[in-house]
């Protein structure tokens, strides 16, 4: 096997069992892009020590128990994906800002649906919305997968070129995986709208917006089978909807500049928290060759 190359995929863990499911997904997901895997344990002293009683030797005593878990994790790790380089990390901090950290080196940041210690709360708490809507680079939130689930991705497509950087990870893992991409764009009439307007032609209209906006990608990415579909619907309850039969649902946080790209979207958050499938959030990705230019 060549030497993997290329930024990490880390995965923030606290040994709970929503984190060793994040730690096999990060795993396997390292050893199909064949870039390293990197284990961080992040050591907050904040549950057990304070400004105004401090612990002296808090981090101390905190030290071997975040370094059992990163063991755990590495074995885990290993098992999912034999040959896989893999590092852990243990650093002193919150949770949220020592993710923050890891991502200005990270290809992708993974993390759990539930925690415990180190990572509370990552889906409805703090951590996994500050992570999703501050980084730069994907955002993985790991849930269980549906039984259900069909060997497909679905992506949310408004339309705009705020898309492009899910666009572009969403075809990128269905082309890595194999998988089909579902591609899905809801739309809402006007409130209020007036009888004159016809919701058929409103749809048409949508659906003849959505398929030119594709045009591109499609050209770019002969080889991944697509299917496009039009709903009626608030993005949230269509995307939740497509979610039950998902392996990976793609979102972008689609901040437009300096004030909203450091707050997590409303829909990315709502799917965050209702989604039935893995939620990778994407704000802004690097470069990747192949990617199609979209005017």
């Amino acid at each position: 096997m060549s030497d993997p190359v290329g930024d990490p995929i880390v995965v923030g863990t606290d040994g709970s069992a929503g984190a060793i499911g994040a730690v096999e997904w990060a795993a396997g997901h390292a050893g199909l892009r064949g870039v390293p895997l990197r284990v961080v344990h992040a050591a907050d002293r904040l549950p057990y020590d304070g400004p105004r009683y401090p612990i002296p030797d808090c981090y101390d005593r905190l030290t071997p128990s975040g370094g059992q878990i990163l063991d755990c994790a590495e074995r885990v790790a290993r098992d999912r994906w034999p040959g896989l380089e893999v590092t852990t990390e243990l650093v002193e901090g919150r949770p949220g800002r020592v993710l923050r950290d890891q991502a200005a080196h990270a290809a992708e940041v993974v993390l759990g649906s539930h925690g415990a210690h180190g990572f509370p709360g990552m889906l409805l708490g703090s951590v996994g919305n500050h992570v999703a809507g501050h980084v730069g680079v994907p955002v993985v939130v790991v849930r269980p997968t549906p039984a259900e689930a069909m060997p497909e991705i679905v992506v949310g497509f408004d339309c705009s070129e705020s898309s492009a950087p899910a666009l572009a990870y969403a075809f990128e893992e269905a082309r890595l995986r194999g998988y089909r991409l579902r591609i899905v764009c809801a739309w809402e009439p006007p409130v209020p709208y007036g009888a004159a307007m016809n919701l058929d032609e409103m749809r048409q209209a949508a659906e003849d917006y959505a398929r030119g906006g594709l045009r591109p990608w499609r050209g770019g990415y002969a080889d991944v089978k697509t299917e496009l579909e039009v709903v009626r619907a608030h993005p949230v309850t269509a995307l939740v909807e497509a979610s039950s039969r998902a392996a990976l649902l793609v979102v972008g946080s689609y901040g437009r500049n300096a004030l909203t790209a450091a707050v997590l979207g409303s829909v990315s958050r709502s799917l965050l928290g209702h989604a039935h499938c893995p939620v990778a959030v994407v704000r802004r990705t690097r470069p990747r060759g192949g990617e199609p230019v979209v005017s």
